[in-house]
């Protein structure tokens, strides 16, 4: 049993609810969501579907890695940053971690603009030579773009650890705007790599509003840190970092495995993976990040840590299910208006599919979500490096075995299958207990939302027209869900707005 801690410092009466604290920062996912789908749209749009856009998504994975490290860092660090806080050296704390990042921050993106060609080529594979081009430039700016998010990262745990989540969300939400922006203002001049300009710009700005608050507020002074710990504050972010990195390292050879596939293939699969992750990390992420500090002052056993992945996973796949039915039937269509006709026809209707195609990967990532964080708040932290390693592993003959199968579709089910073996490694790093109550909770609810899924929408697609079984289909899926709010939606509600 961790020891909660004791928060008479803060009383209950003045934190926010954790309903409301979710919502704000799933309202902030969102936001960056529509900005991000916009920013596609345009990229669709004007440079359509080419070696060019191979290439600068080639680069633009690279980014997404980085990203990845540094949401898994608001969640690494929330719990030290929570203890600190309680202890009075939340100042010193904080400014020993950004010094950290920045020893490996410089130096990564100075390397990256010296060998950003060789790096370029090695992405893109077989692609035409304009596709490595793109790639390297991209890489240029993308690099230090991440590690400004990951400075930003650092800021949302600091507000996290004072209980305050609105202002990293508008600073991430403004960003995502404000890029986009950018993005288009910019096109026309510097071409696709005016996008990753506009990421830049959005980095820069998500830094920006929560340095000015906790500036103003005067959370970062203070005396400094007794040791500033530089290699262990690096190992424990790389350390935290590697199952995520790991995951979009999948990602990565994802794009690589489609690129064999011909010109187009590695643009299709990544406009699918941002659509599926752009579903789950506006419940399933946001419900980690806004877990951390309160478990962190209550504490948790093997049990309860098993019924917080269940009661988390009921809020987030509820919505996974709708939206997998809702692609199955109109993903076409959706594709086709977001990104234009060129993404019509045949091509649009493959990646709504393979949308679909992704849905076992987004179980799963649900699953990594909401353990993610509590393996941090336990601890237990010595499993990450192989766990990642095993499912990096894991995922090279899946994705070769699977793309010689099924193609796209095959090397979707493969990065599943490679985020299922971290998701219940995580599970089991936790306590048996856990791994029992986590995986069998879970393992009943995808069963329970995929039949509600099929009930609602695969019945409706054999007597209607693809819209109206769509329309229809997300009302009777709402009300299959109500009707089984006795089997634990209800509980999961009940516990999330209790949660802080």
């Amino acid at each position: 049993m961790i020891a909660a801690m004791d928060s008479g410092k803060t009383s209950a009466l003045r934190r926010p609810s954790a309903l409301r604290s979710g919502l704000l920062t799933g309202l902030a996912q969102i936001v960056v969501a529509f900005a991000a789908a916009g920013a596609g749209a345009l990229l669709a749009r004007k440079f359509g579907r080419s070696a060019e856009t191979d290439g600068f998504l080639a680069g633009y994975g690279v980014y997404l890695v980085l990203v990845f490290a540094a949401q898994a860092f608001r969640v690494v660090v929330v719990p030290d940053l929570t203890r600190a806080a309680a202890e009075g050296r939340l100042g010193g704390e904080t400014r020993a971690y950004a010094l950290a990042f920045l020893t490996l921050a410089v130096p990564a993106s100075v390397l990256v603009g010296v060998f950003s060609h060789p790096l370029g080529d090695l992405m893109t594979g077989s692609l035409p030579p304009r596709s490595a081009h793109i790639a390297a430039r991209a890489l240029v700016v993308l690099v230090p773009a991440a590690f400004v998010q990951l400075l930003a990262a650092l800021g949302a745990s600091v507000l996290a650890a004072l209980d305050s989540y609105g202002t990293a969300a508008a600073g991430f939400a403004c960003g995502g705007v404000v890029g986009l922006a950018v993005f288009a203002a910019l096109t026309n001049r510097y071409g696709i790599v005016a996008l990753a300009w506009g990421l830049g710009v959005n980095a820069l700005i998500a830094l920006a509003v929560p340095l000015v608050v906790l500036l103003r507020r005067g959370a970062l002074g203070g005396p400094r840190a007794e040791h500033l710990d530089i290699g262990p504050r690096l190992w424990r972010l790389l350390q935290g970092a590697a199952v995520p990195v790991a995951l979009q390292g999948c990602y990565l050879l994802a794009l690589r495995f489609s690129a064999q596939l011909g010109v187009g293939e590695v643009t299709t699969f990544s406009y699918a993976y941002i659509a599926a992750s752009t579903l789950v990390a506006a419940t399933a992420f946001s419900l980690g990040v806004i877990s951390s500090a309160p478990l962190t002052r209550r504490g948790l056993d093997g049990v309860a840590a098993g019924r917080h992945v269940v009661h988390a996973g009921w809020v987030s796949l509820s919505i996974v299910g709708a939206a997998a039915g809702i692609f199955a039937l109109v993903g076409g269509r959706i594709v086709q208006f977001v990104l234009g006709n060129q993404y019509g026809g045949k091509v649009g209707q493959q990646l709504g599919h393979l949308v679909v195609y992704l849905s076992p990967w987004m179980v799963a990532w649900v699953g990594f979500a909401v353990t993610f964080p509590l393996v941090f708040v336990a601890g237990t932290r010595k499993t990450l490096v192989p766990l990642a390693a095993l499912g990096f592993a894991v995922c090279i003959p899946l994705g070769l075995g699977f793309r010689a199968l099924w193609g796209l579709p095959g090397i979707a089910v493969a990065v599943g299958l490679a985020t299922l073996v971290i998701a219940l490694g995580l599970m089991a790093a936790l306590s048996r207990e856990t791994f029992m109550i986590a995986a069998v909770g879970l393992g009943r609810l995808a069963l329970a939302i995929a039949a509600a899924s099929v009930l609602a929408f695969g019945a409706l697609s054999l007597a209607l027209p693809p819209v109206p079984a769509a329309a229809l289909g997300a009302v009777i899926y709402g009300l299959l869900l109500v009707a089984m709010r006795s089997f634990g939606l209800s509980e999961a509600w009940a516990y999330v707005r209790g949660l802080h």
